[in-house]
């Protein structure tokens, strides 16, 4: 039985499609970890207001990924099968389900923010601060659902250096900015916490104006025109909803579980709420990294099984969870020694600073188990074809396990916040086995296109 893929070029492709993915993802994130690290320095009333908006952002990214994952999945299958037609109509019909969901969302956080802030925290002054950055930031979520899409698409056929230009210009532009209208500078009024929102704001506009512009003009693979997208395929379209069904229900279970997750969290103390701003943002950037290699296998997945090169795919498969718990291993590492350093970039005080070391532990222990099932299921089951298994083991373990346990530390056994917190991610360590044995039956690999 071989293991290890012996062929040089899977690995070139695997780099050169990984690591500008992982550089993008860490830029695009960046903009998050500006806002928390400057907006930190205002106070934990800030900062806690920025994790509501943060809890929101994630939900959206959560439904955007459901309603845009089978399309990329569709595509990586129809790019291996050098079909370009089918991936013009499949791009057309997940920009305008991006559009709807990021309207819905920019309308909600612009016309009823104080009601969304409530849903997250009880705590009066917390909920204030929340409402006003999502009021500023609500146009922001329009914005960044068109342009992920834009660059999901082209990413799936191999193009990612715009990808890294784009999240350049958007952590560069955001970081300016908020100096500017976060602290008060250049004749501009100390906007606070909305000046870190309004920030965000004109950053994704930018982004969007690139990556438009780049999909329109400049593109030579997929070459894109204004009118690709107002084309109209029922066959494709059906098999988007056929497939992607699951892959949309995965993910309205994972935005109820980052709703709960804020939902928890924001009933804690203050302190705590500040600590989990924190974890929060550090654990969305060392899982980047991973991410990025996760999308990367699940572009060459896909291109494997649209080519129809099923043994070459299961040595892949083993070859990529090697790699991906020797991510996981080294991601620990590197959190574990970073702690310090990164507590120390917050102006945090005397109580929130023990509570915050005690979060990033929980985080720091269950990133090396979320480095090798996480990406495993997305970059190989997902990306393979069965979509509805990862929907039903998500389901599982949020309802059943997840969201019963905090409420049981939390109301019942009245545990302590950190205890709460291991709990909300204590399923990125069982699911590991559920991962392993699924992966290596190989009964995933199915080819989806017609």
């Amino acid at each position: 039985m071989q293991i290890i893929v012996r062929d040089k070029r899977f690995y070139r492709s695997l780099v050169a499609l990984a690591v500008p993915i992982c550089l993008q993802n860490i830029l695009t994130y960046g903009v998050a970890l500006a806002d928390n690290v400057m907006v930190g320095q205002l106070g934990e009333t800030a900062l806690g207001g920025l994790y509501v908006g943060t809890v929101v952002h994630m939900v959206l990214m959560n439904i955007l990924f459901g309603v845009t994952q089978a399309s990329t999945i569709l595509t990586a299958q129809y790019w291996g099968a050098r079909r370009l037609d089918p991936v013009r109509d499949i791009a057309a019909i997940a920009l305008r389900g991006a559009a709807i969901v990021g309207g819905v969302f920019a309308i909600a956080a612009i016309f009823a923010p104080a009601g969304l802030a409530r849903l997250v925290t009880d705590k009066p002054e917390v909920a204030a601060a929340g409402a006003q950055y999502l009021r500023t930031v609500g146009a922001s979520y329009l914005l960044f659902a068109l342009s992920q899409t834009f660059l999901l698409t082209l990413r799936t056929v191999e193009v990612v250096a715009i990808g890294v230009a784009n999240a350049i210009l958007a952590l560069v532009l955001n970081i300016a900015l908020n100096w500017v209208f976060i602290y008060g500078h250049l004749g501009c009024p100390a906007l606070g916490v909305r000046g870190a929102a309004l920030a965000t704001v004109i950053a994704r506009a930018a982004e969007l104006a690139l990556v438009v512009g780049y999909a329109f003009l400049a593109d030579k693979t997929l070459r894109l025109r204004p009118r690709d997208l107002l084309r109209r395929n029922g066959a494709l379209l059906r098999d988007l909803v056929r497939y992607g069904t699951p892959l949309m229900l995965g993910q309205a279970v994972w935005a109820v579980n980052q709703f709960g997750r804020g939902f928890f969290v924001g009933r804690m103390a203050p302190a705590s709420i500040a600590a989990a701003s924190i974890s929060d943002t550090v654990d969305g950037l060392v899982w980047m990294m991973p991410l990025g290699v996760a999308i990367a296998c699940g572009i060459l997945t896909g291109k494997t099984i649209g080519e129809g090169r099923f043994d070459a795919m299961k040595v892949q498969a083993r070859t990529m969870q090697l790699v991906f718990l020797s991510i996981g291993a080294f991601t620990a590492l590197l959190l574990w020694t970073a702690r310090p350093f990164i507590l120390a970039s917050y102006g945090l005080e005397p109580e929130t600073l023990p509570v915050a070391r005690a979060f990033l532990a929980v985080v720091t222990l269950t990133a090396a188990s979320r480095c090798y099932q996480a990406p495993s299921l997305m970059g190989l089951v997902k990306a393979g074809g069965d979509t509805a298994f990862v929907f039903i083991n998500d389901t599982f373990w949020v309802f059943c396990w997840v969201l019963p346990g905090a409420f049981v530390a939390q109301r019942v056994l009245h545990a302590p916040d950190w205890v709460v917190y291991a709990m909300l991610l204590s399923d990125q360590v069982t699911k590991c086995f559920v991962a392993v044995v699924k992966i290596n039956r190989f009964r995933w690999m199915r080819r989806l296109v017609a």
